[in-house]
């Protein structure tokens, strides 16, 4: 998700929602810890899930709209330009010549795209009866690089990858992802510096109290 925090968003396609996590991080991290301590949403999150048998009431809560429909299909005629799109363990679900369409398309009509894909998928086929969880493809780092600007996320299980065609946002994005790391560790570094306080206040409480106990031992002892 920090890519997702760094770039901050305020629309977002949740590409093969499934059953909602990441809908449902991007509503926390975007909207709930934004400093306006409101429950209310200002942002824009959409869905896209082609099995309608996940469809609950809660993607209903946390997506604006929900398209019921492959994406290939949805793209073709969806007039809306968005700041993010999620292929969240998708892109392994199509062909290559569909995937290639897919993220062609997905780059020339948006700001840019953040792909997690197994690096060495399973021989999936159809999950809770849904045909679409059948996996067909795998994808190696370098066919990804090639649809534009691209950052990778060092993981050794699946590629993680933004790629955009605006050199400037992966720019800004570079620079966000640095300043969240260093806030990170600062808090850290402040935590332990609190809680070395802690220790050596609870320490010499106790060293404190050893003359006392010293004195009260040699008065019983006589």
């Amino acid at each position: 998700m920090d890519i997702v925090i760094a770039l901050k968003p305020f629309s977002v396609l949740d590409v093969g929602s499934g059953f909602g996590k990441y809908g449902v991080l991007c509503r926390e991290y975007l909207e709930l810890w934004d400093g306006r301590q409101e429950y209310n949403f200002l942002r824009r999150i959409d869905g896209v899930e082609v099995f309608e048998n996940y469809i609950t009431p809660l993607h209903k809560f946390i997506y604006n709209n929900i398209y019921t429909e492959n994406i290939i299909d949805v793209v073709k005629k969806l007039d809306y330009t968005y700041d993010l799109v999620l292929l969240i363990d998708v892109l392994e679900h199509f062909s290559k010549e569909e995937g290639v369409w897919l993220l062609n398309n997905l780059l020339s009509k948006n700001k840019g795209i953040l792909i997690g894909t197994p690096k060495r998928p399973s021989a999936q086929k159809a999950v809770f009866e849904n045909v679409f969880e059948t996996h067909k493809s795998v994808w190696k780092k370098m066919e990804l690089t090639s649809f534009g600007k691209y950052f990778f996320i060092p993981d050794n299980v699946s590629s993680i990858v933004y790629i955009t065609k605006e050199e400037q946002l992966l720019n800004n994005l570079q620079i966000r992802l640095k300043a969240l790391k260093m806030s990170r560790q600062e808090s850290l570094i402040l935590s332990l510096t609190s809680k070395k306080r802690s220790v050596i206040k609870s320490l010499k409480k106790k060293l404190s109290s050893i003359p006392l106990i010293v004195k009260v031992y040699r008065k019983y002892k006589k």
